[in-house]
This record gives structure tokens, C-alpha cells and sequence, in this order.
């Protein structure tokens, strides 16, 4: 088996800026977000010599999230790689050897290690981390916003559907770690979901999610954006709400034996008392008139179900 580099490429403009950080596949089998950092940094590398007047701004770092779930096809081989980063595991896992970690631990220590380093070496004025993930269903794309709002003006200038409130149902994530309070310098993060996974369009529209994100925290000017990337994200979310919040994450462990109930997909609404997955408990029902996100419909996985409120469409 071919063994993967944790960096999928760097870039380091001309002129100061912020540094940008955008993981991809941070759950193994969610490769879009990988060969959309890859082809950007293509495209970063030949765009001087297609025009003369492009200036970077800034550095731009990608790295791959879990080498080894990546390598086998995976979700996470132990533990969701996605769900570690809490600050009581962090200070756990910079305690013991490595020879004391399991797969994700080590996973996790690595990529602390590595942006630890690459802060250090280019010491911004500021941090973005974008955080590319797929789907299981289907039926539109999102981005998610912590609670600040700059995380949450990052999410809206992606041009698809904004959800809020995920910090309070999970723990763990890219975007509970990456913020002011773990960093020398502020810090915002986003992520940014592009589809399903097998949907050849989700490198695509995890490309123009990235190429916006360089566009709006001021690492490539406006004029040098083409307008396709706008286009391809605004199309999509035709008709999708512009933003929702959580109102509850149907968390699940692998004993409850969870079974979503087949063809939800992302954003259908849902009403109050209708059934949406049984376990070994019996059915589950909604509890609410409201609509429906990422539905689980792979072996692995935390998150039966999570349930929003549209509060601007």
C-alpha cells in the first residue's frame, strides 16, 4: 500500500497575509476535500504565468486529516479522528509516548505537531482553518459556523446554506479547537461540506468553497476569481435555506444497532411523530416539524441524524 504525505502542498505568496489551513479528509473516506486542496495548489502554482498581476497574499497550507483510515477507505479506524479534539484529550495526548497512543491519537498528535510548527515558522496575523468534508446522503451542500462571528461571515461568503449552533451538539470538532482561545493569534475557522461522497461534482464545489475563502480573507483579489465558482455554489443551493441552527444531534454507538430508514436526504423536511431509523430500542421518531441533515447511511459513524430549524431562507 502506497503510504500518503501528510502535507498535500504548500504556498507562500509574495506579499505578507494570514495563513490559511484546509484539511481534507479528516474522516478517511472523504477524499473530495483532498483532491480539491491538491488541484488548488495547481492551479496556485500556474495562475502567475497565465496572469502577470496575481499576488498572493499570505501562506496556504493542506494537510491531510487520517493517513491511515485514508489508506484502507475509510471513516477512522477507532475513534472519529473528527471528534478528538477536546482540550482534556489534547493535554492527555502531548502527556504519553507514542507508544502509549492508539491510531487516531496518533493521528491527532501529528497534526497538532505540524501546525504548531508551520505557526511558528510563519508567524501570521491571523489563522482560517477550513475543515472539507462529504456526505453520505444527498441533497445539497452547507457549511457549518462556530460561534463567532466572524466564523459565521467566513460561512456565509461560501455561498451555500449556513449552519449554526453545532458547537452545542458535538464535541470534539476542527471548529471547536481552531479559535481564539488555542492560538497566539486570531484564529476562525469554517466547515465546509460538498456533497456526497461519491458525487464526482463535491471536488468541484470543494474547490470554489476554497477559492472563496482565499477570496474573502484577502489572500487573492476579486478580480483575479472567476466568476464559475460563485456560479457553481449558487446554483446548487437554489432553494435551500441561507441559514439554520441545530436544535438535535441524534448521537449513536455501534451496540444501539441504528438503522436509518432509506431516501432522507440532506435539508427534507420532516414532521413531528414521522419515523426516521429504528435501533434495538425500537423506532425513532421526530420530534419536531423541521428538516433533516446528514442522515447516516455508512457502518461508521457517531451521528444518526442531526435535526435544524431554517431561520432565514
Amino acid at each position: 500500500m502506497e503510504a500518503l504525505d501528510r502535507i498535500i502542498g504548500r504556498y507562500t505568496g509574495s506579499q505578507p497575509g494570514p495563513l490559511i489551513i484546509a484539511f481534507g479528509a479528516m474522516h478517511g473516506n472523504e477524499l473530495a476535500g483532498v483532491r480539491a486542496i491538491d488541484m488548488v495548489f495547481r492551479m496556485l502554482k500556474i495562475e502567475p504565468q497565465q496572469n502577470p498581476d496575481f499576488v498572493f497574499h499570505g501562506r496556504m497550507l493542506g494537510i491531510r486529516g487520517n493517513l491511515k483510515a485514508s489508506q484502507l477507505g475509510v471513516r477512522y479506524l477507532q475513534k472519529d479522528l473528527n471528534r478528538q479534539f477536546t482540550p482534556e484529550n489534547i493535554q492527555r495526548i502531548r502527556q504519553l509516548q507514542d507508544h502509549e497512543l492508539t491510531a487516531e491519537d496518533l493521528e491527532l498528535k501529528a497534526i497538532l505537531d505540524l501546525v504548531d510548527a508551520e505557526i511558528a515558522d510563519y508567524q501570521p496575523s491571523e489563522l482560517f482553518v477550513i475543515d472539507l468534508h462529504t456526505t453520505t446522503a444527498d441533497g445539497g451542500i452547507f457549511s457549518i459556523a462556530s460561534d463567532a462571528p466572524r466564523s459565521l461571515q467566513l460561512a456565509k461568503s461560501l455561498h451555500a446554506p449556513v449552519i449554526t449552533g453545532m458547537l452545542r451538539g458535538l464535541r470534539g470538532t476542527t471548529l471547536h479547537h481552531f479559535c481564539c482561545d488555542h492560538f497566539p493569534c486570531p484564529t476562525t475557522s469554517v466547515t465546509f461540506e460538498a456533497g456526497q461522497h461519491e458525487d464526482p461534482l463535491s471536488t468541484r464545489r470543494a474547490i470554489a468553497a476554497l477559492i472563496n475563502l482565499l477570496r474573502s480573507v484577502g489572500c487573492v483579489r476579486s478580480e483575479d476569481v472567476e466568476n464559475r465558482h460563485d456560479d457553481l455554489l449558487i446554483n446548487y443551493s437554489k432553494g435551500l435555506p441561507k441559514v439554520a441552527e441545530l436544535i438535535e444531534v441524534h448521537s449513536v454507538k455501534k451496540e444501539d444497532l441504528f438503522q436509518m430508514e432509506p431516501g432522507f436526504r440532506n435539508f427534507q423536511s420532516v414532521q413531528k411523530g414521522q419515523l426516521l431509523a429504528n435501533d434495538k430500542n425500537g423506532p425513532i421518531y421526530a420530534g419536531y416539524d423541521c428538516h433533516i441533515l446528514m442522515p447516516l447511511y455508512q457502518h461508521q459513524g457517531e451521528d444518526g441524524f442531526f435535526l435544524i430549524n431554517v431561520i432565514e431562507s
